[in-house]
Order: structure tokens, then C-alpha cells, then sequence
């Protein structure tokens, strides 16, 4: 007795592997019909299958849009059928993105990141005042704890309102103020709170066995 033994390697590739082989024939069925009449009516039922197998998606957006689009691609954009949708191309599903823009600057304090030299562009742009000076002060303050953060040690205050002074292009000079920053410690503080309570949930689930008796 022969079998006639149809393994995956031997089989069509399959475009949307995800939707299975009996869809992929299905639509191979329809390419195939003659009448387009009949190929439309058919092709409305094998959007119904395709919804079918992804009823967690029906509440999204553009849900049949969807549907239609992988309809062509499973049919490898032979299908000729009248779609209420625009078709997409082979063209357009082949093209790469555009490439994204990166910030290509390249920080003389990279500690500090690419995110304090926007906000101190913010705080130049804005009037003198109160509401201006306490955004400086925490520009100043975040800066420390990047400091601290990436150092591991003490840092002067000095050494911030330097950094700060450079890096606003001189428009922002607290050397001289009065006002001092938050204490390196009060500055931690929040982060060894925070890896505290993260190794005492780790250490609470880990032995959360014990004890129980076992039967």
C-alpha cells in the first residue's frame, strides 16, 4: 500500500503563515475562478472565515480595512476582485521604512543625557520670574542626580552650576545664587527606596513555599 506523504518543505510557502494552509487554498481557489462574479461572492466568504479566526481584534480599528489587505497578500496580489478598499501593491508591502532620525549630537556630559540640554532650551526661552527660577533649580537638582547616578560619589554644587553655565551658553549662571541644591542623599533616596522594596518582593515570592506542608 502507497501513501502519498505531503510534508511542509514540499508545499507552496505560505505568505501569512498565521492564517494556516487551509485559507491559502481557499484563496488559491478563488484566484483560480474564471467568472468574477462568483470570485467576489466567494471572496466575501473567505473574509468571513478570516474575521472568524481573529475575533479579538473585531474592535479595532479599520478591522475589515485589515483583512482585505492580508487577503491580497495570501494571494500574493493575484487576486482580481472588486474591493471596497484600496488595493495595496506588491511594491508598497516590498519598500523599506525611511530611516529614522536619530539625534547624531554627540554631549560633552553624555551622564546628563540629550533630555537636560532641551529642557535647559525650554528654561532660556522663558521670562525671568519665579515660575523660570524654580524650573532652573530643578533642571539643576536632576542634573545631580545624573551626576550621582552615573559617578557613584559626592559632587559639588559648583560643579553643577559650571556644567550648567556651559551648557546653557552662559545665559544661566547660578555660581553666584544663594541657593543651594538637595543633599546628595535626599537625592538617592528614592532610588534605594525603590531597589529596597524590588529585593523585598523578590525575596517574599521566593519563599513564599515555605512552611507548607507537603502530602
Amino acid at each position: 500500500m502507497n501513501y502519498n506523504l505531503e510534508y511542509n518543505t514540499e508545499r507552496p510557502h505560505l505568505n501569512i503563515p498565521e492564517y494556516g494552509r487551509h485559507i491559502q487554498k481557499m484563496v488559491d481557489y478563488a484566484v483560480a475562478l474564471e467568472d468574477r462574479e462568483e470570485r467576489n461572492k466567494t471572496v466575501k466568504g473567505i473574509i468571513a472565515v478570516m474575521g472568524n479566526l481573529n475575533p479579538h481584534l473585531r474592535d479595532v480599528p479599520d478591522f475589515q480595512h485589515m483583512l482585505w489587505d492580508q487577503l491580497f497578500i495570501i494571494s500574493d496580489f493575484k487576486l482580481d476582485v472588486d474591493s471596497p478598499f484600496p488595493i495595496p501593491s506588491k511594491e508598497e508591502l516590498a519598500g523599506r521604512p525611511d530611516p529614522l532620525g536619530y539625534p547624531q549630537n554627540f554631549p560633552k556630559y553624555r551622564f546628563y543625557g540629550n533630555n537636560i540640554k532641551r529642557m535647559i532650551d525650554v528654561a532660556n526661552s522663558w521670562e525671568d520670574g519665579d515660575k523660570k527660577d524654580g524650573l532652573i533649580l530643578t533642571i539643576a537638582n536632576h542634573m545631580k542626580k545624573c551626576f550621582l547616578n552615573w559617578n557613584k560619589d559626592t559632587v559639588e554644587d559648583d560643579v553643577i552650576f559650571k556644567h550648567l553655565h556651559e551648557l546653557s551658553g552662559g545665559k544661566i549662571n547660578l555660581m553666584n545664587a544663594d541657593e543651594d541644591l538637595s543633599d546628595a542623599t535626599d537625592l538617592m533616596k528614592t532610588k534605594k527606596r525603590f531597589a529596597t522594596n524590588t529585593s523585598k518582593k523578590g525575596h517574599k515570592s521566593s519563599s513564599s513555599n515555605r512552611g507548607r506542608k507537603r502530602h
